[in-house]
């Protein structure tokens, strides 16, 4: 269920390509193991290996190189200026909307995943696989303060100020880059999904634009392929209960009168 697993998985999907896939337990730490940081240093998922063995990571790098070598259904728009604004929406999820969102899910849900079964020591030795220092930072604070933490308010923030971007460029146009549906629409939808998956869509009541979009991009046949056939019940369960406790300060936060 990684955000950036599913929006690869979606572009598989609008392509239909057929792939192998290798599934890594992320809460079990197979991603950090020293196997798989020789593919992947930052030991994060998704890892495509292409066609001529090539490894490539960086899931939006993935989206580009696949619409790249698979021009059948392109996803990337024809008008250079729309092209730009695609990739505007793209570059912001590695300026820190994707931390937000490691941030926002584990405050409130992964963080009794992380302490489950595992003594402070376990978990110490847990975190420390985590190769960027920053990122083991926040997530051992998360972990230990959930939505207490000083780094969720900021990160609930910075999905109200997007939420409401996207719907402004909705406002305008049926697609966030324009009048098609495009790599900047499916990288988006992972986010969107999370926020619903985490009880926290009523940061969408005043934006009926983005409550449309997200309508239509459900009802994708590639959505069931990249997102619905993944979903892990436990975790769906699990946010579904930590959301629904967390939106009450979710709310404060955004509508602090």
């Amino acid at each position: 269920m990684s955000s950036c697993a599913q929006k690869v998985r979606i572009v598989l999907a609008e392509k239909d390509l057929d792939w192998q896939g290798i599934h890594l337990s992320l809460r079990a730490g197979e991603s950090r193991t020293e196997d798989y940081k020789k593919l992947n240093p930052k030991g994060v998922v998704p890892t495509l290996i292409t066609e001529d063995s090539k490894v490539l990571i960086e899931s939006t790098v993935i989206m580009e190189y696949l619409d790249d070598a698979y021009p059948k259904r392109p996803l990337k728009p024809v008008n250079p200026v729309a092209r730009a604004q695609m990739r505007l929406w793209t570059k912001q999820l590695d300026e820190g909307v994707h931390a937000s969102l490691a941030t926002v899910s584990n405050a409130i849900a992964f963080r009794y995943q992380h302490l489950e079964n595992r003594s402070e020591k376990q978990l110490k030795a847990y975190f420390d696989g985590i190769p960027d220092p920053e990122r083991l930072e926040r997530t051992w604070h998360l972990t230990m303060n959930g939505i207490k933490s000083h780094y969720f308010e900021p990160s609930v923030r910075r999905f109200d100020k997007l939420f409401g971007d996207m719907e402004q460029t909705l406002n305008n146009e049926p697609w966030l880059a324009g009048k098609h549906y495009s790599l900047a629409d499916i990288a988006y939808i992972p986010y969107v999904t999370r926020f619903d998956h985490l009880q926290l869509l009523g940061m969408l009541d005043e934006r009926p634009k983005l409550q449309d979009w997200y309508r239509r991009v459900k009802i994708l046949p590639s959505y069931a392929k990249g997102i619905g056939k993944w979903l892990n019940v436990q975790y769906l369960s699990l946010m579904k209960e930590k959301g629904e406790e967390a939106w009450p300060h979710v709310k404060k936060i955004i509508l602090p009168n």
